[in-house]
């Protein structure tokens, strides 16, 4: 389910003449039968609107959270608590208003309100008085509210009280003063008697009017979960980049169209070689999802999230997250968390997982969030051949998996997978090791590696070819140089072993940091062994997921690749040893200084 409440004006919008009918009522009684919530936003004050309901045998409790005086409180009528969003104007502002003449006159908790065409009088007040008040139209009223309440916050307010978010929420308005909240919800509802400028910032409007639009949204609500309309939702896609040269003509797309995925669909699927930008494409997309206000939850074997801006992050290398933990943050409705699974062991990943995924089914379907999960190291933690996979029901959306071999992931995500995103020096190999694994035919690809920033986007089950396109780089770079791989702790499957020529040796290095204190102390033949295996350079590009570190590094290592530690120097007249220690030493100062040159400042 997509849309767990149904938040709607009152007066133009369920009630005609200020009167709910009985097949509105109706309605609404489906709606909330279906399990989801009912939240009324209105411009009234809770007491006009009490007498209200109480002269039409209409229980006000019909609603989960009532927001008033446009915005400015939050009552729950099964409880009869209310709660003040903002503060009441002074009272030199209302007696100011009554010496002018100024009637009708309505002063509530928060909101005081006249009609038109007082707002003159009432707008040469506020500046007179020098307060920090706004003024609201709605239909020829005129509401004066504290700057920046509006109906938009205070159904925020009710809604987190209510553990729901807005991008669970369908909206429905007639008037001026609904835009805000409308807005802000998943989708925007204008009823068929709505003022045109509302009906034209809508995702829907409806055949009826009144109430006659309510029964009509209502029945598309139980009966669809919206299906039709939201199909048509677009304002809340996500970009993840813009089509490449290489790209366009592809599904009439041109060079520098932006290319989205759709924030609720099926699993997303991230694969490609190691340093081929994984995690920058899956960063650009979190960055998305973020801006969209949409929560998500990072499984992060690695910890390559831990910089993300706005996350909190769960677990380091020395302590394990515990479930509870991940719950009591996600329990808020923007609150986004990663689980930093270093200080789990590589083997009991997966267990963590499979016992972590139950309770965030549980709250999805009672809830509707977090809204994406975002699996790292997919083939780690969801492997082929462990039941973990199957705690995820198949109409899962908001999936994403990052993985270097989908192949290794459980085939029964694999094969609801339904937009694939490749990246890395080969991608048709990624992309047959996806197809087998999920089941399907993989389409044409070339064979070359793709260019250095670019991806492609393949729909499964669409005849079309993969698109090709640059991820949007991220706009808050993560600095993990600073706290994994300058100073933090590699686990010991990424971490460096120098062992030399004759593997006498077994020192294990965490991070570049200790890399560089180990290397000054190592002899000669270990470091230059290392050092012509290339091995320097793979480690830098595999764990340190640093292709232009791994690049530099290897055309060091070229330089001294004719030469081996014993041999006599290049001309046959310099001492052999002499030699290999100036090798050593000139060859380790050059990859200081590559490491230094990006990572000092981490360090």
């Amino acid at each position: 389910m997509r849309f767990f409440v149904l938040a709607t004006d009152y007066d133009g919008t369920i009630a005609h003449h200020g009167v709910v009918d009985a097949a509105t009522r109706e309605a609404l009684n489906r709606v909330r039968s279906s399990g989801r919530k009912l939240v009324l936003v209105t411009g009234r004050e809770l007491p006009d609107l009490q007498r209200v309901f109480a002269e039409s045998d209409l229980p006000l409790e019909l609603f989960d959270s009532v927001v008033a005086e446009n915005g400015a409180l939050v009552h729950r009528p099964s409880t009869k608590q209310t709660r003040l969003i903002a503060e009441a104007p002074p009272p030199a502002f209302v007696a100011a208003l009554r010496e002018r003449g100024v009637e009708p006159l309505s002063v509530g908790q928060v909101i005081v309100a006249t009609w038109q065409p007082h707002e003159t009088v009432v707008l040469e007040t506020i500046r007179e008085l020098g307060l920090e008040l706004q003024v609201i139209f709605n239909k020829g009223a005129v509401m004066v509210l504290p700057s920046g309440i509006n109906k938009a916050v205070g159904l925020r307010a009710a809604l987190e009280e209510l553990g729901l978010s807005p991008h669970n929420a369908v909206a429905v308005g007639d008037a001026e003063n609904d835009h805000a909240f409308l807005s802000q919800c998943e989708c925007a509802v204008a009823v068929g008697n709505a003022l045109p400028a509302l009906k034209e910032r809508a995702d829907h409007v409806t055949a009826g009017d009144h109430g006659h639009g309510i029964q009509e949204l209502a029945a598309a609500l139980v009966e669809s979960d919206l299906a039709t309309i939201a199909a048509r939702l677009d304002r809340h896609r996500l970009e993840i980049g813009t089509v490449s040269a290489a790209g366009a003509g592809r599904e009439s797309s041109s060079a520098g169209d932006k290319v989205y995925v759709a924030p609720y669909g099926p699993p997303v699927l991230v694969a490609g070689t190691s340093g081929g930008g994984k995690t920058t494409l899956t960063t650009g997309l979190l960055e998305a999802v973020a801006e969209h206000g949409y929560q998500f939850f990072i499984v992060d074997p690695e910890g390559d999230y831990s910089e993300l801006p706005g996350v909190t992050v769960l677990g380091d290398a020395h302590h394990a997250p515990g479930t509870s933990e991940v719950l009591e943050l996600l329990a808020t409705p923007g609150g986004n968390v990663a689980v930093n699974l270093l200080g789990v062991p590589v083997g009991d990943r997966p267990a963590f997982l499979e016992a972590l995924l139950p309770h965030l089914q549980e709250m999805r379907a009672r809830l509707g969030r977090p809204h994406w999960l975002i699996v790292d190291e997919a083939h780690h933690v969801l492997p082929a051949g462990r039941p973990g996979a199957l705690a995820l029901p198949r109409s899962f959306s908001g999936v994403l998996l990052v993985t270097v071999h989908p192949e290794h992931v459980a085939p029964a995500l694999l094969e609801e997978v339904g937009v694939v995103l490749l990246i890395g020096s080969s991608p048709a190999t990624t992309m047959a090791g996806f197809a087998e694994a999920a089941g399907c035919a993989a389409p044409q690809i070339g064979a070359d590696p793709l260019p250095p920033g670019e991806a492609l986007m393949w729909f499964r089950g669409t005849p079309s070819p993969p698109l090709r396109f640059r991820p949007r780089p991220p706009s808050a770079e993560r600095r993990r140089h600073l706290r994994k791989y300058a100073a933090g702790e590699l686990g010991p499957d990424k971490s460096f072993y120098f062992r030399g020529p004759e593997e006498k040796l077994n020192l294990r290095v965490q991070n570049l940091q200790l890399f560089m204190q180990v290397a000054d102390g190592v002899d000669d033949d270990t470091w230059l062994y290392h050092l012509q295996r290339g091995d320097y350079s793979r480690w830098f590009r595999d764990a340190i997921k640093d292709p232009d570190l791994a690049a530099e590094a290897a055309t060091i290592e070229k330089a001294y690749g004719d030469q081996d530690a014993g041999e006599t120097g290049r001309d046959g007249q310099q001492d052999g040893q002499n030699e290999s220690q100036r090798e050593s030493q000139r060859s380790k100062a050059q990859i200081r200084a590559a490491i230094e040159k990006r990572y000092t400042a981490a360090a």
